[in-house]
């Protein structure tokens, strides 16, 4: 009776076919394009790791014998940067622990930063020359070495600076802002709730405590001393102190040297040349290395691709 009334039956179930073999060839083909990605892209993994392997994992030291090693520490010292302690450290373990290394240079090139970050870094400085007394250690200055940056350059064996380089800053600081005046202006009331009568220690929307303004500058003396103490157990004899030595000044390359808080003028290829006498150098500063960078770079575009398809499949 239906085929009878409906003449049509048979080309709508042949257009139902069709379009149902065609969905499923277009569901085929997507999936087949996916995980031939993955396969290529893990496959890239496999040949960077092996070619990871077969060059070392990053310095050509054993290629190319004796050496200088270098260690790059620039910018701002704090946990999680680049010039962080433990990026510094691992790079002159690295530096001093290579059987081809004849000596280790520290470039600077930093406005200062963590007293703490700094301090470890000097500690493991000093721990190394110790520990491999017939290596020499040697600081070279870029355009800045300052604060906690010549808190780190103090514990070398020399520090060599171009004489238009920034050096000093030997203080310590702890800076903010007072609102205030501005709350008052425009009619804000603070509501600070504490247990303990210090816990709201200088906070900025609160007039300041004298009391806790004496304990900042004690805690700031504190470790200026400490800064003090680093320079001159590094420095020795070599100081020409002066009222202004430990102000917070910095000076240029050329008063610093007068000044005894430089030893000379060089870079880091005059310094590996002339003093270490290995002229190549050998760069060991720690560095993401380029197939992890692309391997994450892939991961996040099969993700997105994985998306893609995923979306598709639910359309």
């Amino acid at each position: 009776m239906d085929e009878q009334h409906n003449p049509n039956w048979e080309r709508q179930v042949l257009e139902k076919l069709i379009h149902t073999t065609l969905r499923e060839q277009r569901k085929t083909r997507n999936w087949s394009i996916f995980f031939r990605f993955v396969g290529f892209g893990w496959l890239f993994l496999v040949l960077a790791a092996l070619v990871g392997l077969f060059h070392g994992g990053g310095n050509e030291s054993a290629k190319l014998g004796p050496h200088t090693a270098l260690v790059e520490m620039t910018g701002v010292i704090a946990s999680g940067n680049g010039a962080s302690a433990d990026n510094v450290m691992e790079g002159l373990r690295d530096a001093f622990k290579d059987k081809n290394t004849k000596g280790v240079i520290l470039r600077i090139n930093s406005p200062g930063g963590s007293p703490v970050q700094a301090g470890q870094i000097n500690d493991e400085m000093h721990r190394l020359r110790k520990q491999h007394p017939d290596i020499p250690l040697y600081v070279v200055v870029d355009d800045i070495c300052a604060s906690g940056g010549y808190y780190v350059a103090a514990a070398a064996d020399k520090i060599f600076v171009d004489k238009a380089s920034l050096v000093g800053s030997i203080g310590v600081l702890m800076d903010g802002f007072g609102f205030t005046g501005t709350m008052e202006k425009f009619g804000v009331e603070r509501r600070l709730l504490t247990a303990g009568e210090n816990k709201g220690f200088l906070d900025p929307f609160s007039p300041q405590n004298p009391a806790q303004v004496e304990y900042a500058h004690q805690m700031l003396n504190e470790v200026h001393q400490q800064f003090i103490k680093v320079v001159r157990d590094g420095r020795g004899k070599r100081l020409k102190e002066t009222p202004e030595m430990f102000s917070g000044l910095v000076w240029s390359g050329e008063k610093s040297v007068q000044m005894g808080l430089a030893d000379g003028f060089g870079s880091a290829d005059s310094v590996a040349r002339d003093l270490i006498k290995a002229d190549e150098i050998v760069d060991f500063t720690p560095h993401e290395d380029w197939s992890t960078r692309i391997a994450r770079s892939i991961g996040a575009s099969a993700g997105a691709k994985l998306g893609s398809y995923f979306d598709m499949k639910m359309h």
